[in-house]
């Protein structure tokens, strides 16, 4: 038998019982690259890890590093729910523990598998057979005693587009929800899984995944979503490709108190504040009636949107900016660009240089004058078919 993930012979792994588990499994069984692999070890101890040069880095449970390749190897375990939320369990790692019984505590069918050196996969839970069907389903019981398990099964949809929730797995989540287990979900765990669903291939699954259980409103209470929103975050992804603050703030654009919700799911500072400045760029962008040539209040609300996005200290940020929102408008960005580029040529240095002894007031009133000059020439030189293109 031709082995889907090939594993080298290691002097360390002899006389071990060992298996590659999880997603490097599922993505090889996909054709997909494999990336890191996840191993379990039945049968033996920590101490007889440790004596093969294994390093032992687990707080909760036994798991070792290989000292060479540093993937990680933990000991087949059992987990007996012992409290609320993603804590509230204890492990037993034995060495009575089956790989089935370890496969048996995993959240879905498809990350249910195993292979082992010699190439056989395991497969006890049916995870074949969910692959070639599309179907996302959890193993079982288990899966209803973790509610970070929701957020995972709602970010494999958005990233394995073609794959859908089983009606059994669905019910278990609004289960789930209505038990109050998503409202013990730790802040770090559900931004995780967040920014991991926003840089998936579509967005918009994860989040119509929890809408649908239950869940957003728990996770996310403020937030306005809705299915034109998710058609956004799908066709921005596949126009702009924007990185993770432009996404995030895309997604919480049409929120409120995007503050709060930012600091409740512990949010970037980075990611905070694109979601804080998107929509002031939006309504900036708005409230500017562009005609040309520029007449001077056009001028001034080109300039001040520059400022009020900090666009003369964080370039790239602004341009990105500008993008998105024009992009969300409908709209060319080419007039913020053009008055972006023309301010950056005044000579601030400069002119401070002429003004010495004036005081910085005096300086800073000069340079933004030199901008708005610069703009309205800039502006008045753009034929009016190109400042829509």
């Amino acid at each position: 038998m031709k082995a889907i993930i090939d594993i080298k012979p290691d002097p360390r792994l002899d006389g071990l019982d060992v298996y590659v588990v999880g997603g490097a499994v599922r993505d090889a069984l996909l054709g997909l690259p494999c990336g890191d692999r996840d191993w379990v070890v039945v049968g033996s101890t920590p101490e007889a890890l440790q004596a093969r040069g294994f390093v032992a880095v687990g707080a909760d449970f036994p798991v070792f590093l290989h000292p060479q390749t540093k993937e990680e190897f933990a000991l087949a375990r059992t987990e007996r729910k012992s409290g609320r939320g993603y804590k509230g369990f204890t492990f037993y790692a034995g060495t009575d523990v089956t790989l089935e019984q370890d496969l048996a505590r995993r959240d879905l069918t498809i990350n249910a598998m195993a292979q082992s050196p010699d190439g056989v996969v395991v497969d006890p839970y049916g995870g074949q057979q969910d692959l070639q069907q599309s179907v996302l389903r959890h193993v079982g019981v288990a899966f209803g005693e973790d509610p970070v398990r929701i957020l995972r099964l709602a970010r494999f949809t958005a990233r394995f587009t073609q794959f859908n929730v089983a009606p059994e797995t669905m019910a278990l989540c609004r289960q789930m929800v209505e038990q109050g287990e998503v409202d013990h979900l730790v802040p770090e765990r559900v931004w995780q899984e967040i920014v991991r669903g926003l840089r998936a291939e579509k967005p918009a699954r994860m989040f119509e995944v929890l809408r649908a259980c239950g869940a957003l409103p728990v996770i996310m209470p403020s937030l306005v979503y809705d299915e034109e929103l998710g058609a956004q975050l799908d066709e921005v992804r596949r126009i702009l490709s924007p990185d993770l603050p432009a996404i995030y703030a895309l997604l919480l654009h049409r929120t409120s108190d995007r503050d709060a919700l930012s600091r409740r799911i512990r949010a970037t500072t980075e990611c905070a504040q694109w979601a804080r400045l998107l929509p002031q760029i939006l309504t900036e962008m708005a409230q500017t009636h562009l005609a040309y040539p520029c007449d001077e209040q056009t001028v001034h609300q080109l300039l001040s949107l520059i400022e009020k996005a900090d666009g003369f200290r964080r370039v790239d940020r602004f341009l990105d900016l500008i993008s998105l929102a024009a992009w969300l408008r409908g709209q060319a960005a080419q007039p913020w660009i053009s008055a972006l580029e023309a301010a950056r040529e005044v000579d601030a240095g400069a002119i401070a240089s002429g003004l010495q002894g004036q005081g910085g007031p005096a300086i800073a009133q000069a340079v933004r004058q030199a901008r708005l000059a610069a703009i309205s020439q800039q502006m008045s030189s753009i034929p009016a078919h190109e400042s829509n293109q």
